[in-house]
């Protein structure tokens, strides 16, 4: 599935819209890198013209941000470019071995030096933006220089942590779950993100290359439903392989990153928005080292495995209500009676398809309102920081979790759902 921002413009906001609003009912397949789009049948409705639009009054933007991480460490953040010898790219065989772009985010000493790492490269924001219809030219350069609280040549903090892997939605890059990525380093977690070659709208390799997303156009070439499925299925399963070649390189006895030894290889999680969330069960089917996942509003194009996972927990966290029990996705009421371990089905009231990225909080700060997913940046932040974190700790430390428990005064948009 992709980010999508609803701009002002009433063509570009009605394509937007309806985009967002096929992937809210969990249906939906991807926009390709050439812009056009093609939707499974759908309960949710696209809106008929942009008059259903309620863009924000406009107002100057000087610079964009990030919510401050709460956690009790500084972060850190380092980039890998990683070469998969043993495999060769699934979509473009003629590119030679799959390659991964990795933005691994860590606790860091306070007072660290370096300068705040990066957003996004400008090529990438632009691609990003203009897939889906926004034409702003002040924007790309706006999303780029999205400030964030992480810095480069930081020192990592003493001691070894959990490791999570993060996987983000179908041709989308990876900086889009950058929040998410910074909070839990923040609480103690190291946090890998993958771009995976040729899934993004655009991957900007450190040579400057930019990879398109024929992953995309593989997905609109097939002649029907099924087709479709099948490509996002073996989406899923390749990126279990991604991961499962990524933690060999963090953890093995050669590991690629310079701070791998903060790393605790005992604790492993993986989280994933949208194909990324049905990655991360992917990856724990595949991967024995993964003990924990989360799915944030992901459709099973590769179905939980008819034997669970080994009793491993799993979150399913979703929008009410395309994710609840009996909605439009039914295979998240398929995936859950498979589940065999400690597991909790999360919906959140007001929210949408984009609300567990950095979405919600660049779209607010670029005066886009979206009436289809009312609920706030901050509380869109807010809730999702709260449960992935609760859940992990639960999960990887042994830590007691009592806002897994039931709803919570604090977050009253989250239902808990026990089909």
């Amino acid at each position: 599935m992709t980010i999508s921002l609803l701009n002002r413009r009433a063509g570009a906001a009605a394509t937007a819209t309806a985009l967002a609003l096929a992937a809210l009912a969990g249906t939906a397949t991807p926009a390709s890198a050439s812009g056009r789009a093609t939707a499974a049948p759908t309960t949710a409705s696209a809106p008929e013209s942009a008059a259903a639009l309620k863009p924000a009054a406009p107002a100057a933007v000087s610079a964009l941000t990030l919510p401050r991480p709460t956690g009790p460490y500084a972060t850190g953040r380092d980039t890998l470019f990683l070469t998969d010898r043993g495999r060769t790219d699934p979509w473009v065989p003629a590119a030679g071995a799959r390659r991964l772009l990795v933005s691994l985010h860590y606790p860091a000493r306070p007072g660290s030096v370096g300068d705040p790492a990066p957003y996004m490269p400008e090529t990438e924001a632009r691609l990003m933006l203009a897939q889906r219809g926004l034409d702003d030219p002040e924007w790309p350069g706006l999303v780029a220089a999205t400030r964030t609280f992480s810095r480069t040549d930081a020192r990592p903090a003493p001691g070894r942590f959990p490791l999570v892997l993060l996987s983000p939605g179908f041709g989308t890059p990876r900086a889009t779950l950058t929040g998410l990525a910074e909070e839990l380093a923040s609480r103690g977690y190291v946090v890998a993100t993958a771009d995976h070659a040729y899934e993004s709208t655009g991957t900007e390799l450190p040579d400057g290359r930019v990879l398109p997303c024929a992953a995309c156009d593989e997905v609109d070439a097939q002649p029907d439903e099924a087709g479709r499925r099948k490509v996002l299925a073996a989406v899923a399963t390749g990126r279990a392989a991604d991961f499962s070649f990524l933690l060999d390189r963090l953890t093995g006895p050669r590991p690629a990153w310079r701070h791998a030894r903060t790393i605790d290889a005992r604790r492993v999680g993986m989280a994933g928005h949208s194909i990324g969330g049905n990655a991360a069960a992917s990856t724990m089917a595949a991967d024995r080292r993964v003990k924990a996942g989360v799915n944030m509003d992901g459709m099973f194009f590769d179905p939980v495995t008819a034997h669970g996972l080994d009793r491993r927990p799993f979150l399913m966290l979703g929008t009410d209500p395309g994710h609840a029990p009996g909605a439009g996705d039914t295979s998240w009421d398929e995936g859950w009676d498979r589940l065999d371990g400690l597991k909790r089905w999360l919906t959140v009231r007001n929210s949408g398809h984009f609300t567990f990225t950095d979405t919600p909080v660049i779209g607010e700060q670029l005066g886009i309102v979206d009436p289809g997913a009312p609920l706030s940046a901050a509380r869109s932040t807010a809730v999702t920081r709260a449960y992935v974190t609760a859940f992990f700790d639960r999960s990887l430390r042994g830590r007691p979790a009592r806002l897994l428990n039931g709803p919570a005064p604090a977050h009253p948009e989250v239902l808990f759902h026990h089909p």
